[in-house]
């Protein structure tokens, strides 16, 4: 988000009544310019088709703190590494940590959404530190947790 749209939305968070003024409506097309010209995010992420890779998909999506290593996902699947590392960038695009950045982030949203602290997010996500998360969700989203949450 940029600095005008916030100061945008500030401002016209404090409108009061049901018709906008003149001034009002230009600043209320600039908000919607704004966002417009905001980049796009694809939130969406693909799931895989094979039933063991589906599987783990799920785990992660309903625990995405789930610190296990590739290694013993595999195990768990009844694959070996090498075969969940290529069958699972077939089928999504991303390699196995990739995606399960990926729903860690998504989860993230949800929680600074709910008003949760960065620092408890960072944590309740499996984050060694609270840096590693913001510097993550700065290079996924283009901003930090906390700006992102404003």
């Amino acid at each position: 988000m940029t600095n005008l749209l916030r100061e945008a939305i500030t401002r016209a968070a404090a409108w009061q009544g049901v018709e906008l003024n003149a001034s009002q409506k230009r600043l209320a097309g600039v908000i919607l310019d704004e966002i417009g010209s905001l980049p796009r995010v694809n939130l969406g992420l693909p799931m895989p088709q094979d039933s063991r890779l589906l599987r783990i998909a799920q785990a992660l999506s309903a625990n995405p703190d789930d610190g296990r290593r590739l290694e013993e996902w595999a195990a768990w699947a009844g694959m070996s590494s090498r075969t969940l590392t290529r069958r699972f960038r077939a089928e999504t695009g991303f390699s196995f940590n990739e995606w399960r950045q990926r729903i860690r982030l998504l989860r993230a949203l949800e929680l600074l959404a709910a008003g949760k602290p960065v620092t408890a997010i960072a944590l309740d996500l499996g984050y060694d530190n609270v840096s590693a998360f913001i510097a993550l969700f700065r290079r996924m989203f283009g901003t930090t947790p906390g700006r992102y949450k404003i």
